[in-house]
């Protein structure tokens, strides 16, 4: 088995612990974005009149 460089496996690294982050932030966002139509859809309820009037 090769032994893999230092520089090989900062690199790695760098990369995984990057791509952990932004799959966090994309999660984060696509929460974000779910509460934020939550919030719209009750706003735009409360603002139909009610069913009959």
């Amino acid at each position: 088995m090769t032994a893999l460089s230092k520089e090989y496996l900062l690199l790695f690294n760098a990369v995984t612990d990057t791509e952990r982050a932004l799959s966090q932030l994309r999660e984060a966002l696509l929460e974000a974005q779910r509460q934020a139509e939550e919030l719209f859809l009750e706003d735009e309820s409360k603002d139909d009149p009610p069913a009959g009037s």
